[in-house]
């Protein structure tokens, strides 16, 4: 028996304790080995979130005796355990033939008299009568591990690392995943699953046959494994349940599975859209639609399933399902009043792969390295690859390096089920054996579901172009719904009218939806629940006030670095963070870009919102400049003074990720379209990292809401500038953001602007990016915010702000007007310009200013998009008598926001002027590594701005 040693209470907030020394205490024993990781003692911060701990007896001493006397049965024993899958019946095509294993002969251990009879106690788990054996003969030793390990069920489980773990596995498999009987009703079940979806797929190759469907024809057991889960889920009280999957069998899984209307499929395959016509939506196609139903399976509560969209970029949605899961995860803890909740015990993660994808899409790798990591983890995700044994027309020996799709998983010690496909008791099995796993362990499992594919990769594909002898079997075989209707009519569980009418009536039925279609008006399916009360943002951007009392900005910045003197912070940061920031509030100086962050963050949790901050370093910063988290110098505890400002705050999460981005950045999506009351932020170690994820800003950050009106607040802070480090770390690439950005060209004319797909901003002050923060959770939507944030501006005493810049009646400046000119009409030459390059152009035109003479304006461009073209006009029409005005960037001509800004800047100046270029030339890389010459430039833009005037 597994026995519980911990409680979930010592995983709970550590800001729900009164005080702070009763915070700062050392962490819990654990019982799992970490191995040579490192780890803060940070279970006490909030969010920081790891599985009950568990143990399980080891061997007696009368066992360990009995394994010592019975060695060679040991040894037989492991070899079935360890590489019985290598002799399975796994593949419906028969084209992989069983494999003759020679550690699988028991003469191999001397064990060659079938009827000896041997004590298995400790050795083997057999049972009759639901009782546990402590003898059998070789002879039924043998067939039980055949039986167990080399049927049509396969398990790979003696590569983890944990011998407890390993010994409840066996057990298991051995003995308890055998105990349950398929009942007649279950049976079915199944088959009506099975029957609908193939009368679903042959219906539609009958009305829709030029259309790609990607139907589950060959993988129907897929929705047998998916309903025992669902089943399992629904009795064992998982309240929620989180789904992503690719194309194939959506359309099957949604229809049959998911309520997803029938009618509204197929007024989508007539062309219509799949939203109200008045919905400002660009839709989707129908291999990417969702639906997130509430089902139930004789329980008293329901099990809700949200199904979220895909993009057609295989295993992307991975990430996403992990981080919409953790953040509905975190709500239904922080909102349980059951002192005994456990990580995973109310929402469970799933996820469909295919198995070209699974070993070949770097996502995958990416997203398992984050399930077992505390501020990540969903306490277990079911993982089910629905295996085709070919990718598109790759077959599996040009497509992994690996035996099995599925080893890849072992690099997080996950077990795997293999399964035959054409065995639906067997596969409804395997999911037992994988809920059950998961449910005791909270770690993620994989089941490894060996199918076919019955046509190429879509149905107008020809798959025997590349594999003749594939398609030949495939095409000459019975459907896996035929082969187990078959068998039910054996075992007399149906009969042939029985069968025949389950089709038959789902038919009936889709042909009646066929005809509902035609007069289907779709509804809107966002803005509901947790998002009720929010717009969809299509009116003109407006300026909203962001400001907080000052008094209010004292005390939450003096809470920001409040420590108890038993914690021992380091006394670098005591000299030089804490006093400093204190000192500074306290005789109302400037403050630096940090504390004005930390203002921003408090001043929300003090209004009742959730952040959440994510990255690499994020606790630290990667310039040393947030220290959001201390760590005691003696002890490694962790302390975060945001989450003690009041009583009724929300809590902060600071949540230092592994070193990814991909996968991280989804799963930072998947938190934003979760709930708009949390504040989701990313900041990349360096702005230019976020460029491998480029999959996830394309297909879900900047096109999510206008392909499936699902808002996000995400906010992704990038470090941007030029300052020597190279062409890797200075530039943020902040041009792509700007290409997908949806705003016209044309901004001179007085229409209504647009409320575009992401907003782009490069703030300046400290004051600047106080508002950013506060504006994202203040407006009634939810926006993409992209900020190329600042590194040598985080220490210039210049890019400091005041507490009357953030005090109420205060905002976010679009634009921030000139400064430098003391009389507007004797400017001559205005120059535009964004980030940090503004003070390298202030400090020489106040060098300069005898010479200069007040006839330079620099106005500088805080957002780039929305185009704040009115603030603009309004600037330029200050300085009357200019004939110059000129875009100075520091990034290459190709980088930076000149390309942006070029057209829409120049429908704003004067007619008959033309908006002049400065800054570095066209450059394949975002600029030199060699600091002489970066020097040389960075100096030429400078006279190039201040020359001739």
């Amino acid at each position: 028996m597994w026995k519980r040693i911990s409680s979930c209470s010592t995983l709970r907030s550590s800001v729900t304790k009164p005080g702070l020394l009763s915070q700062i205490i050392p962490p819990a024993a654990a019982s799992r080995s970490t191995g040579l990781r490192r780890c803060y003692h940070e279970d006490v911060a909030y969010g920081y979130r790891v599985p009950k701990e568990l143990e399980y007896p080891d061997y007696t001493p009368e066992q360990l005796r009995n394994r010592q006397h019975h060695s060679a049965l040991v040894c037989f024993v492991n070899a079935y355990r360890s590489i019985g899958h290598r002799s399975t019946d796994l593949d419906p095509l028969k084209m992989q033939k069983k494999a003759l294993v020679p550690e699988l002969d028991p003469a191999r251990y001397g064990l060659t008299d079938e009827k000896q009879t041997f004590n298995i106690d400790g050795i083997l788990s057999i049972s009759s009568s639901n009782q546990p054996r402590k003898t059998a003969t070789m002879d039924e030793i043998h067939k039980a591990l055949k039986d167990t390990y080399s049927g049509h069920v396969a398990y790979e489980f003696e590569h983890i690392p944990d011998a407890a773990v390993r010994r409840w596995f066996a057990d298991f498999v051995e003995v308890a995943s055998h105990e349950s009987q398929v009942d007649a009703a279950k049976k079915r079940r199944y088959l009506e699953l099975l029957a609908h979806s193939e009368a679903f797929d042959r219906f539609m190759q009958k009305k829709f046959g030029q259309v790609k469907r990607y139907g589950l024809e060959g993988a129907e057991s897929t929705i047998v494994a998916l309903d025992e889960l669902f089943y399992l889920c629904n009795h064992a009280g998982i309240t929620d349940a989180v789904l992503g999957m690719p194309h194939r069998g959506r359309l099957n899984i949604l229809v049959d599975l998911l309520k997803y209307p029938p009618r509204a499929l197929f007024h989508k395959l007539q062309g219509h859209a799949e939203f109200p016509q008045e919905l400002p939506a660009s839709g989707d196609v129908i291999s990417h639609i969702a639906n997130s139903p509430s089902l139930n399976y004789g329980c008293k509560d329901d099990l809700h399933v949200t199904m979220l969209h895909n993009p057609s970029h295989l295993e992307a949605v991975n990430p996403v399902v992990s981080g919409y899961g953790r953040a509905k995860q975190m709500y239904l803890y922080d909102n349980n009043t059951d002192p005994n909740c456990a990580l995973g015990d109310k929402l469970i993660g799933i996820q469909i792969h295919g198995d070209a994808a699974f070993t070949g899409q770097g996502v995958v790798m990416e997203t398992l390295g984050l399930s077992n990591l505390p501020h990540f983890s969903l306490g277990g995700t079911i993982h089910l690859i629905v295996n085709n044994q070919i990718g598109y027309t790759t077959p599996a020996t040009n497509a992994r390096s690996t035996m099995y799709t599925s080893d890849i998983a072992k690099l997080v010690n996950a077990p795997v089920i293999h399964v035959n496909g054409d065995y639906p008791e067997e596969v409804a099995r395997a999911m037992r054996v994988a809920f059950e796993y998961r449910k005791l362990f909270r770690m993620d499992i994989i089941v490894d579901l060996i199918t076919f594919r019955r046509w190429g990769h879509n149905e107008l594909d020809e798959p025997s172009f590349t594999q003749p002898l594939m398609y030949n079997i495939i095409r000459s075989r019975e459907s896996i719904p035929k082969l187990y209707e078959r068998k039910l009519k054996q075992e007399n569980v149906v009969t042939d009218e029985d069968a025949e009418q389950v089709g038959t009536l789902f038919t009936k039925h889709l042909e009646t939806e066929l005809d509902a279609s035609k007069d289907f008006i779709p509804k809107a399916d966002h803005l509901k629940g947790k998002w009720a009360g929010l717009v969809l943002p299509t009116k003109a951007v407006t300026t909203m006030d962001t400001g907080v009392a000052e008094d209010i900005l004292r005390e939450v910045g003096e809470k920001s670095v409040l420590i108890d003197k038993a914690f021992k912070v380091h006394p670098r940061l005591a000299k030089h963070h804490i006093q400093p920031r204190l000192k500074k509030l306290q005789e109302n100086k400037p403050i630096d870009w940090a504390t004005a962050e930390a203002l921003a963050f408090g001043t929300l949790l003090k209004e009742g919102y959730n952040i959440r901050l994510c990255g690499q370093d994020v606790g630290r910063g990667t310039f040393s400049q947030r220290h959001a988290m201390f760590v005691c110098q003696e002890t490694e505890n962790v302390y975060i003074p945001l989450n003690n400002i009041g009583k009724a705050q929300g809590k902060i999460e600071v949540a230092n990720s592994n070193l990814s981005e991909l996968a991280v950045l989804g799963f930072e999506y998947g938190v934003s379209i979760q709930s708009p009351n949390i504040l989701p932020i990313w900041e990349a170690q360096f702005g230019d990292f976020n460029n491998t994820a480029q999959v996830i800003i394309d297909t879900y950050i900047t096109s999510g809401e206008t392909k499936w009106l699902r808002q996000s607040g995400l906010v992704m802070l990038l470090p941007h500038g030029y300052d020597g480090a190279g062409p890797e770390h200075s530039s943020s690439r902040i041009e792509r953001f700007l290409q997908m950005c949806n705003t016209p060209t044309d901004v001179s004319g007085d229409q209504v602007v647009q409320n575009p797909n992401v907003h782009v901003a490069i703030p300046t002050t400290p004051a600047q990016i106080f508002h950013l923060l506060r504006r994202q959770m203040k407006r009634e939507y939810r926006k993409p915010l992209v900020v190329a944030g600042p590194k040598t501006l985080l220490r210039l005493a210049s890019a400091t702000s005041t507490l009357d810049d953030m005090a109420l009646g205060t905002s976010f400046k679009p634009v921030i007007p000139d400064s430098l000119a003391l009389a507007p009409e004797q400017v001559k030459r205005v120059i535009f310009v964004s980030g940090k390059l503004y003070y390298d152009l202030a400090k020489a035109v106040d060098a300069e200013k005898d010479r200069v003479g007040g006839a330079i304006a620099v106005v500088r461009l805080e957002e780039v998009c929305p185009f704040p073209s009115k603030l603009l006009v309004a600037e330029i029409k200050r300085f009357t008598n200019a004939t110059e005005f000129v875009w100075c960037q520091e990034e290459t001509m190709n980088a930076g926001v000149y390309t942006f800004v070029q057209p829409r800047l120049q429908s704003l100046v004067p007619a008959g002027s033309l908006l002049r270029y400065i800054g570095r030339g066209p450059l394949a890389a975002p600029v030199t590594g060699i600091s002489n010459v970066y020097k040389a430039e960075q100096a030429h833009i400078i006279e190039q701005a201040l020359e001739n005037i």
